[in-house]
C-alpha cells in the first residue's frame, strides 16, 4: 500500500464528451491533481514553490485508458513513487472508479529551478521523504506503446 494519501475528485458535467463518458484529455488533468497532491505530501507545496522558485516539471508521461468513466463518477487515484533521484521523480497513478481501475498514468518529473532555468536537486528533505516512499514498479510500469 501506498504511503501517500488517495486524491478524489468527482466528474464535472463538462467533462463529459460526445461518447457520454469522460474525455481523454481529462483523465490527464485528473492525474495532474493527483501529481499537485503528491507534491503537496512531499514538502513541494505552493509555499515551498513561492519560496524557492522551484517546481517539478513532467517531461515524460505514459497513460492507459482502461475502462469508461461515466457522469457522477467519483475518481479515487492511488499514487505511489517508483523511482526518485537526485533531481527526478518517477510516478505512477490508478485511476479508479468504485474499486475498480479504470486508468492508469506513468509519469518522469523533474526538480526545475525556474529562475536559474534548469534542473536542481531537490532539498535534502524532500529526497529523504521520496526515498522513504519508493514502491516496486507495478507490472504496467515502463511499458512502451503498442
Amino acid at each position: 500500500m501506498s504511503g501517500l494519501a488517495e486524491f478524489r475528485q468527482q466528474i464535472r458535467p463538462e467533462w463529459i464528451d460526445y461518447n457520454g463518458h469522460l474525455s481523454e484529455a481529462y483523465y490527464v488533468l485528473v492525474f495532474g491533481f493527483a501529481t499537485d497532491a503528491v507534491m503537496d505530501q512531499v514538502g513541494l507545496d505552493e509555499n515551498y514553490r513561492t519560496s524557492t522558485g522551484c517546481s517539478l516539471y513532467t517531461v515524460e508521461a505514459h497513460v492507459r485508458y482502461l475502462r469508461e468513466v461515466g457522469p457522477d463518477a467519483e475518481m479515487v487515484i492511488t499514487s505511489r513513487v517508483v523511482g526518485a533521484g537526485a533531481k527526478k521523480l518517477r510516478l505512477c497513478h490508478e485511476m479508479s472508479v468504485d474499486g475498480t481501475v479504470v486508468a492508469t498514468e506513468e509519469i518522469m518529473a523533474l526538480h526545475v529551478d525556474q529562475e536559474q532555468g534548469g534542473t536542481s536537486p531537490f532539498p535534502a528533505e524532500v529526497a529523504e521523504r521520496l526515498t522513504g516512499l519508493v514502491e516496486p514498479l507495478p507490472d504496467y510500469a515502463g511499458r512502451s506503446v503498442g
